[in-house]
């Protein structure tokens, strides 16, 4: 069967400037990175089909590397193949690649950055109340909506939901196995194969000061194959990466201090674009821009190539029956395990009165009205951190 080719509705440079847009102004890290994917390309501008976009995302949860970048290079691929994966790729990740860059150099000039606790103070309250919300308008989407009639129609990916998300909570990091299992058992169930029906053989990745040039030939050889391994075999959304990266950077290799990743962690959440560009600061800590670029190449790349090299077949054989129910069947377990993701975030950054008020007051900002928007209210979180911060030191 041929594959059927459509002229888009959009141009390549659309949809990469639309890429370079999410970069440097998508705040809220991966669950809310690929919420906003969902409004904007399939139910605002409908460049991409439903269909379209749970293949990505599948395929993104199941490949190992960062969720929001594997989503992004996905759909560049849609209808603009390698050209498109490229373009959106690249205009995803380096406009904050390069602020963390710029924050790197700060930090070493100035020793630390203190106000950056006070900024997530606020920010990190209200980058919790944007992904509550994009995680609920991303499961009605996905599974159905929140009344009786359609959970009890859909009661088997709300299984799978709920299971991936309780997962999700007590072990604080999202299992693949889950979503292969969810796929196959809706597979099965929904519309098996011809091959399980009749019995068949089965056929079975200033600059001096500031350290932009203070690099060790053999320190970026290890920084190469250790972010090469957290790029190539964490599975899960770019938060999954952070316990990887502390028991190496950390613990392992002693490259940053306790406090010092605190920060890399921090600069990754008050910053747009994927969380997983974290790698760029701490690469800059440990050899200046050297660092920088071959720890985040070394992300990156393998995300690329899990995406780019299964992204035909999974195009081209989507709308198959069988295909089509194990990616429902992954969705809805996909969906639930970054709903948990969420709640894990959410008890971490949630710890007072203020940090919970500034998440309800943003929960009802972006419910009631469309037009404010997320990078204002991480702007006026961000004062508010300030402010309390300042406050309290009096």
């Amino acid at each position: 069967m041929e594959e059927k080719t459509t002229t888009p509705a959009y141009t390549l440079r659309q949809l990469v400037q639309y890429f370079f847009k999410l970069g440097y102004a998508g705040f809220g890290g991966p669950v809310a990175l690929v919420g906003y994917m969902h409004r904007d390309l399939v139910e605002e501008r409908k460049w991409i089909s439903e269909e379209e976009y749970k293949d990505g995302l599948a395929l993104a949860q199941l490949a190992p590397g960062p969720l929001a970048a594997q989503l992004g290079i996905y759909l560049g691929y849609v209808h603009y193949k390698t050209l498109g994966a490229t373009l959106c790729g690249l205009t995803f990740v380096l406009p904050s690649f390069f602020m963390v860059v710029v924050i790197g150099m700060a930090y070493k000039m100035f020793g630390g950055l203190p106000w950056m606790q006070a900024i997530f103070y606020g920010v990190g309250a209200a980058v919790v109340g944007i992904i509550i919300i994009s995680s609920y308008k991303l499961t009605e989407k996905s599974i159905s909506k929140f009344n009786v009639k359609s959970i009890t129609k859909n009661w088997l990916l709300w299984s799978f939901f709920i299971v991936a998300a309780v997962v999700t909570i007590i072990t604080q990091q999202e299992e693949v196995l889950i979503f292969v299992v969810a796929g196959l058992i809706y597979m099965f169930l929904k519309a098996p194969p011809k091959w399980f029906k009749k019995p068949s053989v089965a056929n079975p990745i200033l600059l001096f000061q500031i350290g932009f040039w203070d690099y060790e030939l053999n320190t970026l050889g290890k920084i190469a194959w250790f972010f090469t391994k957290a790029g190539a075999f964490v599975f899960g959304s770019g938060l999954a990466i952070v316990p990887f990266l502390h028991g190496g950077v950390v613990t392992e290799y002693g490259w940053l201090t306790e406090h010092e990743f605190i920060d890399a962690v921090a600069v990754a959440m008050i910053t747009p674009g994927p969380v997983v560009i974290t790698v760029g600061f701490i690469g800059y800590l440990v050899a200046g821009f050297p660092g920088a670029t071959v720890a985040a190449l070394a992300t990156f790349l393998p995300c690329y190539l899990f995406t780019v090299l299964p992204a035909p077949y999974f195009h081209k054989y989507g709308k198959h029956r069988s295909i089509k129910a194990f990616v429902d069947g992954i969705t809805a377990a996909v969906v639930g395990a970054l709903a948990g993701a969420v709640i894990v975030i959410a008890i971490r950054t949630i710890k007072d009165i203020p940090t919970a008020l500034i998440a309800l007051a943003t929960m009802i900002i972006l419910l009631r009205t469309k037009k404010v928007k997320e990078p204002a209210i991480i702007l006026a979180a961000a004062l508010i951190g300030l402010a309390f911060k300042l406050l309290a030191l009096k």
